[in-house]
This record gives structure tokens, C-alpha cells and sequence, in this order.
């Protein structure tokens, strides 16, 4: 079958093969953006549909896709629309780095309609589960509030109220059972100035506060208002609006179980009345509030027993196929995604007068203080891979614009623009003689090129699936890849032929570094390990153990005894090659970590992240020396000059920065 995907047709599912729609006549699209096949409509909305579909470049993954459509709208609406459509787009990557919120894998415009692609979560709801197994108990409810609030903790930190929480919009993952909170299209974005502001009256009519449906304001006691509904219709399988008395403002809502001959604790009647108070100030403010009353120690349950308070613990979520940026998002990790339709910027520059007195190139890297004293704009999608020239010249990124970039890094002159790859671009490396350019892109391709004359030398395309991690020996001899296809593939990087092809079958690969000796390669991916294979041969010498999550970065120490780890599990680990063993976990970051880099002092660990920082930790004691925080979406990539001098960074906020270590 193929699916119309014109938001107004009654019949959107025709016979394989057609070219125009049975139904409505529109032009049917086997594949979105050459990738997603849509299988069927699963929702519809003011905004038009939402699909299930599935991902070719992920064997056929299930994915689900929202579509906007614009058509319809005046100029200006249509790019209001599309600016609305980016934010949200942005927001969603962000909120995705918890795991009970459905990861941001793409999105982009196609014929004049704009498409998110999110991780699809299979399970049931609340209300599918409600129907099949009947009303919840007070224990069954109690599970639900520990499982949500600390998601509406961290949705409600980034200033977003949900405002549709409601038993629908609440999966149980099949994989692990956790509760999982989907549907952000109508959250909002608030911030001190706007949360009182009049906004659009939306939400699900029995599940929306008074406030929410008067004149659309809302703030966090509104979703807790929301969860507090949700709650109270799972008990007892009756409407909401159906359990409040009008005439002296109160819930009836345990009065109706009684009938039932089912009782509630005080403690938990209490809380969800809380909750469901009328005035906005006489309700819980946040999540944090409704968890301490929540774990109480010495309530009386109506069972008779006394559960003990239940703290809240991180959740681990399942490995799965992250989002590049992946991040960590990220993205925070990376997004699968293709470019955003976003018109080219122009090369902007600001540059940060550095104090007078400069560090010598032989000076301590931990004793510095690193500022940004460049930024480079000119991306029109989110920056995922930088490098730099050994003689700092010369500084190379690229993103999910799917063009590279090549840039003056003295005066932030924007020398080249490359074009050449069709997707988003991933990784970046130059050869130790500043000659050649490889680039890893989506496309599922490998270019070089020469950075001299800025011009395409050759392809490599043995691999089948996205590139993700590029990496050149420091003899200039031989050009290593990684990718979405499980393999390490080695080439000759003279005449771009293979070597080898190394299978690393448990999980795709996101990271590749080579020992400074080049007789090790290090690799790192979704199955949470870093393996070490020799250079020479291929042979896997050992497995590394001890992420809990995606391996996103790799880095050896100047002197080949260390490596440096990062992941989507939010830590950097120090690894000691002779033993296999952690030396250190360097933790703080509040995002999954997307990038490492080791000083050239071996000092030093630089560490970046999906939230939006940039750190600086001393290597031999894992002391945090420096935050750097000026970029305004999740941080990517990272390069260093062979000197440490310079440090380049890659955002999703479309920035290149440059800093510059001083005393």
C-alpha cells in the first residue's frame, strides 16, 4: 500500500504502484525525503495528520511523522509557520534527551508541507490499558505519579508546559514498562514574562485546568492539574467533568468509589484534591512538591500496608537508534536528519578582544582560561562536525545543511563553501599535511578533497548506510570510517581504495580514533562498548565496559596510554589501555555528551554537550577547571590545534565558535 499524504483525503490508502491518489488525485510520494515510507494515518489535527511510517535506512524502524501543512496560509503566515514549526522543532530535540520523552530523529519541508520525525513508542496507553485490564488501584496510581512527575520536572525546567496530558497521551513502553509522554504539539513555550500572558485556548476539554480553556494562560500547576484528571479517570473509568459537583466547588470523585466499594488513602485523596484545585495558587507549583507529599512517611494506605517512600532514581533508557545530533540530540548524540529549509545566513563575525598577555604553546593547558574570540555563522541547519588544520589556518565544518564549509580561522572569513554530499554532513578530518579533507555524510558516502583549491578529488562509497566517524592515521597514509552499517573500513587514502573491512556487528558505529603510534583504531556506538582493534591486521584486542548508554566520541591520550570516552549516558570515562580498566568518570554534564577531545599536554579533557556546554576538566584529578556556556543549543563537535591553542566548536545553534586559551 502507499499513503496519500494530503492532509484532506478520505481515503488516503492505495494499491502499491499508483502515481496519483485513487481518492483525491494528489501526487502520491512512495518515499519522504528518499527515506521514511509512510504506512498509514494514525491521527489528525488543525495542523494536519500524523503517520506511522518506516525508516529505510533503519531496516524498516517504525517511526511516526507529523505533517503541517501551510499551504493554505498568506505569505506571512506560511513563515510565521515555518518559524514556529523550527522552534518546536528545536524544543522537541531538546525535551527527547529524557527518556520518557519520544526522541526528534528529522525534520524538513517537502512540497510545501513540513514533517517531524519521532522515535515511534511501542506500547499501549492508559486508556488502551484502562479498557483491557480495568479501573487502576490506589498502588497502580501511585506508580503512575512516581513514573511522571520527575518528565513533567524536566519538561517544566525548560520553561515547557505540556498542556495536553491526558490518558491517551500516556504509553506504557513495551520494552521496560516505563510510562513514556508523548504529543508535545500544542506545548508551549513559556518564560517569566509570557506564563500570565492571554494565549490560545487549547487543550482536552475534562483534562484542562479553567485557566488553560478561559484564555489560554498556563503554567507548571497546569499540567499537574491535567495528571491530577488523568489520575482520577483511571480510578474510577468516568469522565472528569462528570466527578465535580458546580454548585459548592468539590470533586466527588472518592465519594464515587465508596459507592463502588472501593476506598483511597487519605494521603493520596488529599493530593490529588491538591491538584485539582479551581485556583491556580491553591494548587501544587511543581512536580517536586507533589513527589514529597507523594513519599510521606506514615501514610495510611487503604490496603492496610505501608509502602516505604520511593525516591527517585535516573533512568537508563534502552539502546536504540539515537538522533543525530546524538546527540545526547541531542543532537545531543545526532539527528537522522536531512537538511532544514532554512535560507543560507551570511558570514557574521564577532570577535572578543583577548587579554594582552597570551600562554606560551608550551604552557600548562590546565592553567588557562578559555575564551570565545570568534563566531563563525553561516550554516542554515544545525553544525555537527568541525576540524581544524595542523597549521590553524584553516578551520572546516559542515552540518545538516549538507554543505562544508571552509573558513579563515585568523579573520573568520567565510574561503569556500563545498557542496557535494546530499545529506547531512557528520564528520570532518584533515590529513596531517593540511592537503586533504575527508568528509562522512548521511548519504552514506566518503568525499576528499582538496583543501588547497577547495575541489572534490574523489568518492568512496562502500559503505550502506550513513557515515558517522571519519579519521586519518598521523602518517597521512590511510583514512579510516565508521557508520551506520556496522563496519570499520579501511583505505588508502592516495587513491581512496580499501584495505579492510572490519565488522562490528553488535552496534553501528558513531566514533573512530587512532592511536598517535597508529597501532591501535578505538571505535565506540550504540552498543554502549568502545573496541580496540589493531591497525595493522583488524584484530579486536579488547572491549572496553562501563557506559550505560551510546558511545558517541573517542580520544587518545598524546602519550597512547589513555583514551577518553563519551556518551549518551551523560558521563566522560578515562580508560587505562594497559588494563582496560576506568580510571576516572568525569560527571556533570545535564545532556548526553557528544564530543572529547585530550589537550595535547595531555592535561587536560574537553568535554561538549547537548546542554549547550563546553567543559574543562583537569585529566589527573577529574577537577572541573572551566564552563563554557556561550552557545545556545547543544554543543557537537569539537577540534584542537596540535599547539592547544585554539578550540573549535559545532552547535545546532548554526555557530562555529572559536576560543583561545589565555593567562
Amino acid at each position: 500500500m502507499i499513503c496519500c499524504l494530503n492532509p484532506n483525503c478520505k481515503q488516503p490508502l492505495n494499491p502499491s504502484g499508483r502515481k496519483l491518489c485513487q481518492s483525491c488525485g494528489s501526487k502520491l510520494e512512495p518515499l519522504l525525503r528518499n527515506r521514511y515510507r509512510v504506512v498509514k494515518p494514525i491521527g489528525q489535527g488543525g495542523f494536519g495528520r500524523t503517520y506511522l511510517a518506516a525508516d529505510q535506512d533503519m531496516l524498516n524502524a517504525s517511526c511516526v511523522i507529523k505533517q503541517f501543512s501551510v499551504q493554505s496560509q498568506g505569505t506571512q503566515s506560511q513563515e510565521k509557520a515555518i518559524e514556529l514549526f523550527h522552534k518546536e522543532a528545536y524544543r522537541l530535540h531538546e525535551l527527547g534527551e529524557h527518556p520518557q520523552i519520544p526522541t526528534l530523529l528529522a525534520y524538513f519541508e517537502q512540497e510545501k508541507r513540513l514533517y517531524l520525525v519521532q522515535q515511534f513508542i511501542e506500547g499501549q496507553n492508559l486508556y488502551q490499558e484502562l479498557v483491557q485490564q480495568g479501573a487502576f488501584s490506589e498502588n497502580k496510581i501511585r506508580e503512575v505519579l512516581r513514573d511522571i512527575l520527575p518528565v513533567l520536572k524536566f519538561i517544566h525546567e525548560r520553561q515547557v508546559i505540556h498542556r495536553d496530558i491526558t490518558p491517551t497521551n500516556i504509553i506504557r513502553r513495551q520494552i521496560d514498562g516505563k510510562l513514556v509522554l508523548i504529543d508535545f504539539g500544542i506545548a508551549k513555550q513559556i518564560t517569566e514574562g509570557t506564563a500570565s500572558q492571554p494565549g490560545t485556548k487549547i487543550g482536552t476539554e475534562g483534562y484542562a485546568p479553567l485557566e488553560q480553556l478561559r484564555n489560554g494562560q498556563v503554567f507548571p500547576a497546569s499540567d499537574i492539574y491535567s495528571l491530577g484528571a488523568t489520575c482520577i479517570y483511571l480510578m474510577t473509568q468516568v469522565k472528569p467533568d462528570s466527578l465535580y459537583n458546580p454548585l459548592n466547588g468539590q470533586w466527588i470523585w472518592r465519594d464515587y468509589l465508596r459507592k463502588k466499594g472501593s476506598n483511597v488513602s487519605d494521603n493520596l485523596t488529599q493530593i490529588l484534591d491538591k491538584m485539582l484545585k479551581d485556583w491556580v495558587n491553591e494548587r501544587y507549583q511543581s512536580a517536586d512538591t507533589v513527589w514529597q507529599d507523594l513519599n510521606v512517611v506514615g501514610w495510611e494506605p487503604a490496603t492496610g500496608k505501608n509502602p516505604p517512600p520511593v525516591k527517585p532514581t535516573p533512568v537508563t533508557p534502552p539502546a536504540s537508534v539515537p538522533r543525530k545530533p546524538a546527540t545526547n540530540p541531542s543532537i545531543s548524540g545526532r539527528l537522522n536528519s536531512t537538511k532544514t529549509p532554512v535560507s543560507p545566513g551570511r558570514n557574521i563575525r564577532r570577535t572578543i578582544t583577548p587579554p594582552p598577555a597570551s600562554l606560551p604553546p608550551n604552557s600548562n593547558s590546565a592553567q588557562r582560561i578559555w575564551r570565545c574570540v570568534n563566531t563563525l555563522t553561516g550554516h542554515s541547519s544545525w553544525a555537527m562536525a568541525v576540524a581544524i588544520s595542523p597549521n590553524k589556518q584553516v578551520i572546516a565544518s559542515g552540518g545538516l545543511d549538507d554543505q562544508i564549509k571552509i573558513w579563515s580561522s585568523q579573520s573568520g572569513e567565510l574561503l569556500h563553501s563545498l557542496s557535494g554530499h546530499t545529506k547531512a554532513v557528520n564528520s570532518l578530518t584533515i590529513s596531517p599535511d593540511g592537503l586533504i579533507l575527508a568528509s562522512g555524510s548521511d548519504d552514506e558516502k566518503i568525499k576528499l578533497w582538496n583543501l588547497h583549491n577547495a575541489t572534490l578529488m574523489q568518492t568512496l562509497t562502500e559503505h550502506s548506510r550513513d557515515v558517522n566517524a571519519v579519521a586519518i592515521s598521523p602518517d597521512g597514509q590511510m583514512l579510516i570510517s565508521g557508520g551506520d552499517d556496522r563496519t570499520i573500513k579501511l583505505w588508502r587514502l592516495k587513491n581512496g581504495l580499501p584495505i579492510r573491512t572490519l565488522f562490528a556487528s553488535a552496534g553501528m558505529i558513531k566514533a573512530i580514533a587512532i592511536h598517535p603510534k597508529a597501532v591501535l583504531i578505538a571505535t565506540g556506538g550504540l552498543d554502549n562498548q568502545i573496541k580496540l582493534w589493531k591497525l595493522a591486521t583488524g584484530e579486536l584486542v579488547n572491549t572496553l565496559y562501563g557506559h550505560f548508554n551510546s558511545v558517541y566520541s573517542v580520544a587518545f591520550s598524546p602519550d597512547g596510554e589513555m583514551l577518553a570516552s563519551a556518551s549518551k549516558d551523560k558521563t566522560v570515562k578515562l580508560w587505562n589501555l594497559k588494563t582496560g580498566e576506568i580510571i576516572r568518570t568525569f560527571s556533570g554534564h545535564n545532556g548526553y555528551v557528544n564530543a572529547v577531545q585530550i589537550s595535547p599536554d595531555g592535561q587536560t579533557v574537553i568535554s561538549a554537550s547537548s546542554d549547550k556546554t563546553i567543559r574543562i576538566w583537569r585529566l589527573e584529578t577529574g577537577e572541573l577547571l572551566f564552563t563554557l556556556n556561550e552557545h545556545t543549543s547543544a554543543v557537537n563537535a569539537l577540534a584542537m590545534s596540535i599547539d592547544g591553542q585554539l578550540l573549535v566548536s559545532a552547535s545546532s545553534d548554526k555557530t562555529i565558535k572559536i576560543w583561545q586559551g589565555f593567562g
